[in-house]
């Protein structure tokens, strides 16, 4: 995410934490990339 949105580590964080937040995502805590994303595909854009 950092890379393609060309943004530091802490906003990276801070976007994560927005989208869990907003129950559009769900993390396990203590488990390292255990984003589940909570919506269904077909409403995701597509990125470029």
């Amino acid at each position: 995410m950092q890379q393609y949105f060309c943004v530091s580590p802490p906003s990276v964080h801070q976007m994560v934490s927005t989208l869990e937040r907003r129950e559009l995502i769900e993390r396990t805590p203590g488990h390292a990339r255990s984003i589940r994303l909570l919506i269904p595909r077909e409403e995701l854009p597509d990125l470029e």
